[in-house]
């Protein structure tokens, strides 16, 4: 048994039992993997995987049972490696952080700002992408830390905190109707075309939740990732914008008005999440906290600990 055996077998079920695919990840040939594969099995005395002729095409009943125990020696193996690394240098390293183009363009500045300070020796890594790639990136462990507003609290595997509370506000050009309006309402921001996130961001579900509830009916004419682009095409007329409150900057919105929307719109909250039982590099911790000054290290460290893989 060796880990390139183990490894085979994790990325055959992570990638769909594409064997293409599998080889490609672990810079090998496609019949490497099979013949991985295939002699772990034999070692074992048991398929771990059903077949048709050649193709993989899913796992077997042991292989459900014997899944988890590849990922747990896998995980340790590479806590392994990070703790050694820790405490030979706990100065050096590269902390890779997958999150938002919100986050990363709008909250994480200072944060990383301060963090270099402390380590100059870290190399930091930012991902950007959805938050469900985000949560996938820190279970694969290709993520130390995600953030995200969306989405991280419904993985098991994953350890997640509440970080920080925000709400939305609208975006219109100058002398807009609605900035007229002494308290905005539903209704008139549903008689206008909106601008806003893609399903799945930046709280997006509270705006769509609003809306539903109301029985308000709204014409979303354009949707994006990104808050720059969505209070660029507000600028040209295309419709009001509903972004986060954090992505407004007046420097960057010159001849765009705001508009509080927190009586509109439920409070979101952006989440810090980390794989439980990863080992945690000490800068890791130190950004965490960086981050987040009101989660308790301790504490931190018994949920990541609380491994749900076993």
């Amino acid at each position: 048994m060796n880990f390139q055996q183990l490894r085979s077998i994790r990325e055959a079920s992570r990638r769909g039992y594409n064997l293409t695919e599998v080889a490609n990840v672990l810079f090998t040939s496609q019949p490497g993997v099979s013949r991985q594969i295939r002699e772990l099995e034999e070692e074992l005395g048991v398929d771990i995987f059903e077949r048709n002729g050649k193709r993989l095409t899913g796992l077997t009943e042991p292989g459900k049972d014997i899944l988890p125990i590849i990922e747990r020696l896998l995980l340790e193996a590479e806590n392994l490696r990070q703790a050694g690394e820790d405490y030979s240098d706990q100065s050096k390293g590269t902390l890779t952080i997958a999150t938002t183009h919100t986050q990363a363009r709008y909250v994480l500045p200072k944060v990383v700002q301060g963090f270099r300070q402390a380590f100059p020796d870290v190399r930091i890594a930012l991902q950007q992408s959805s938050p469900e790639h985000i949560a996938e990136w820190v279970l694969s462990g290709k993520a130390d830390i995600g953030i995200a507003t969306e989405g991280l609290s419904q993985f098991k595997d994953l350890a997640s905190f509440a970080c920080y509370e925000w709400n939305h506000v609208v975006v219109v050009p100058e002398g807009h109707p609605l900035l007229e309006k002494e308290e905005l309402t539903l209704e008139d921001l549903s008689n206008y075309p909106l601008i806003t996130y893609d399903v799945g961001f930046t709280g997006r579900g509270h705006i769509d939740d609003a809306f539903r509830l109301a029985g308000l009916r709204t014409d979303i004419v354009l949707t994006a990732m990104d808050s720059d682009v969505i209070q660029q095409y507000v600028a040209l007329g295309l419709g009001v914008g509903l972004v986060a409150s954090m992505a407004i900057e007046v420097q960057r919105a010159h001849g765009l008005r705001t508009i509080s929307a927190s009586h509109l719109f439920a409070s979101n909250v952006t989440r810090l999440a980390v794989r439980r039982g990863a080992y945690l590099r000490a800068y890791t911790y130190e950004f965490i906290q960086q981050f987040a000054p009101n989660l308790d290290r301790d504490e931190v460290r018994q949920a990541v600990s609380e491994n749900e893989l076993a």
